[in-house]
């Protein structure tokens, strides 16, 4: 799925010219560029992660703080060409790297977010929904509605265990493709809500891709607020 997902996102930025490079990305205070870039530079820093498990060095995704943004803000002004073959090369380099693993490697511990680790493979689903994301982010005609099935199914599921905190609502998720999808909010509490949709919908609403557009809810009345997703 890694692969398809990248295919598509590659073919999308093939078509971005250098103006629209510079122009704002549906995510806020960043451009095209910045977008593109940071997808590249997340190939990188997950690479460095396979390489942890693979040789059992430890090797973080960013050797210091603020290397991230670094960057992305280096790299945001370049030409479309330039911005287009680092997408091509940091997620063919990725790609190399995984095809190295053994089994046993990709059971290996590596470090997630601060303080957090999860196994290799894992890896390649936080790839995979960086690409997904971040190509419908990209607003050039791909959009939640061309999510893959079961990307948006399983995704769904791991985004709704997001919203768990005081901040969240308490809302029973459901779907025509499934009796009950999921429910958010803080453990414990009962949903005052039900909303119902396709599951792209759910999962565009939830990650702040959509403000909740082919979505219906129970008691009618406005869609609840969200804390930011990530």
């Amino acid at each position: 799925m890694v692969d398809a997902a990248t295919d598509l996102l590659l073919r999308s930025a093939a078509r971005v010219s250098d103006q629209q490079a510079r122009e704002p990305s549906l995510l806020t205070g960043w451009s095209r560029g910045h977008l593109l870039t940071h997808v590249a530079r997340n190939a990188d820093s997950l690479r460095n992660l396979l390489v942890w498990a693979r040789t059992g060095v430890e090797t973080p995704q960013y050797s210091r703080p603020g290397e991230r943004a670094e960057g992305i803000t280096a790299g945001a002004g370049r030409s479309s060409a330039e911005l287009l073959d680092d997408l091509e090369t940091s997620a063919a380099a990725l790609d190399a790297e995984a095809a190295r693993l053994s089994d046993t490697a990709w059971a290996a511990q590596v470090g997630g977010a601060p303080g957090s680790t999860h196994p290799a493979w894992y890896t390649l689903w936080r790839r995979l929904t960086e690409v997904e994301f971040h190509h419908v982010d990209l607003g050039v005609r791909y959009t939640a509605a061309d999510w893959p099935e079961q990307f948006t199914t399983y995704c769904l599921t791991r985004v709704a265990a997001d919203f768990t905190g005081p901040d969240s609502p308490a809302v029973l998720l459901r779907s025509p493709d499934a009796p009950v999808v999921a429910q958010i909010g803080p453990a414990g509490e009962q949903p005052a809500h039900t909303v119902t949709g396709p599951v792209r919908a759910l999962l565009a609403w939830l990650a702040g891709r959509s403000s909740g557009d082919g979505l219906t809810i129970e008691p009618p009345g406005p869609l609840p607020a969200l804390p930011a997703w990530r």
